[in-house]
C-alpha cells in the first residue's frame, strides 16, 4: 500500500464531511485558533495540506498559507474552495520537497507524520520543516499515541471504533512499529467497503529525540488544540518544536 495509490481520485472525492468528523466545528475551530495563534504575524507551511481542511480557513483568517501535498486529486478538491494564489501548494513529499520562502510555522495535523513508514523518513522530515522555518519558528505535530496497552499477549488487532454502519480496528506489527487501519462501512445487504492505511507509529519520547537531531527543542505538550493537559491517559497529543536559534 504506497501512499500515492492510498489517496487516489475516490480518497479526495470522499475525504471532507463537512460540519463532522475532523471538519467538525469544535474540532476544527480550536485548531485554526492555535496555529493561528502560533503563526504570529508569519507565514504558515502545511505538510499533506490534503482538500486544505485547515489550510483553508486558516488563510481566512489572514495568515499567509503553503501547502506540500503528494496527491494531486487530494490538491483538485482543494482547489474547489480555493485558487493557487490564496493557498499555494508545492507537489511533492513532506519529507524532501521545498516550497518558497521561509516561514514562522510548520505543521502537521491529524497523525499525518504516521504516513512516512521509516525512522528515517520522519527524522527527514523534521529536518525538512527546520529547512523552512526562521530561527525561533515552531512545528508543529498533532499525532495519537499507540495504544499497545490494549494489546494482550498473542493478540495482533484492536478495535478502536464501532458505530451503525461502521467498524475501525488497528492490525500491529510490534517489532517494526508498523500499523494497519481498516475502516469497514457496511449497510443491511450482504456487502461491506474496506479501506486501509498504513501507518509507523511513533512514541512521544521518540517523537522528541527526532526533533532533537533536526535542532529543535519541545516547547509544549498538550492533549488536544485547545490545550488540555497531556497525561498517561491520553489518546493523543498536539507538540510544539521550536527551533532553536543556535541551530539556524
Amino acid at each position: 500500500m504506497q501512499q500515492e495509490s492510498l489517496w487516489d481520485v475516490d480518497a479526495a472525492q470522499h475525504y471532507d464531511t463537512p460540519g463532522a468528523g475532523m471538519f467538525a466545528p469544535e474540532i476544527l475551530g480550536p485548531t485554526v485558533d492555535r496555529l493561528a495563534e502560533l503563526a504570529g504575524d508569519g507565514a504558515a507551511l502545511e505538510f499533506a495540506v490534503g482538500t486544505g481542511r485547515v489550510a483553508v480557513p486558516l488563510a481566512e483568517r489572514g495568515v499567509p498559507v503553503t501547502g506540500i501535498e503528494l496527491s494531486r486529486p487530494m490538491v483538485d478538491q482543494l482547489r474547489t474552495k480555493a485558487d493557487e494564489a490564496t493557498v499555494p501548494v508545492v507537489i511533492g513529499d513532506m519529507a524532501t520537497s521545498v516550497a518558497p520562502g521561509k516561514y514562522t510555522l510548520v505543521y502537521l495535523v491529524y497523525n499525518t507524520i504516521s504516513n512516512l513508514l521509516t525512522q528515517a523518513e520522519q527524522v527527514e522530515c523534521f529536518r525538512n520543516a527546520a529547512r523552512h522555518l526562521t530561527p525561533g519558528g515552531r512545528f508543529v505535530i498533532e499525532l495519537w499515541v499507540p495504544e499497545l496497552r490494549k494489546l494482550p499477549p498473542g493478540q495482533t488487532a484492536v478495535v478502536w471504533g464501532s458505530e451503525p454502519g461502521y467498524i475501525g480496528l488497528d492490525t500491529y506489527d510490534v517489532l517494526n512499529q508498523h500499523v494497519v487501519s481498516h475502516h469497514f462501512h457496511f449497510d443491511d445487504t450482504k456487502q461491506a467497503q474496506l479501506s486501509r492505511g498504513p501507518h509507523r507509529y511513533i512514541w512521544p519520547a521518540e517523537l522528541d529525540l527526532m526533533a532533537q537531531l533536526a535542532g529543535f527543542e519541545l516547547e509544549t505538550r498538550h492533549a488536544d488544540w485547545a490545550g488540555a493537559e497531556f497525561t498517561a491517559e491520553s489518546r493523543s497529543h498536539v507538540s510544539a518544536y521550536r527551533y532553536r536559534l543556535e541551530a539556524a
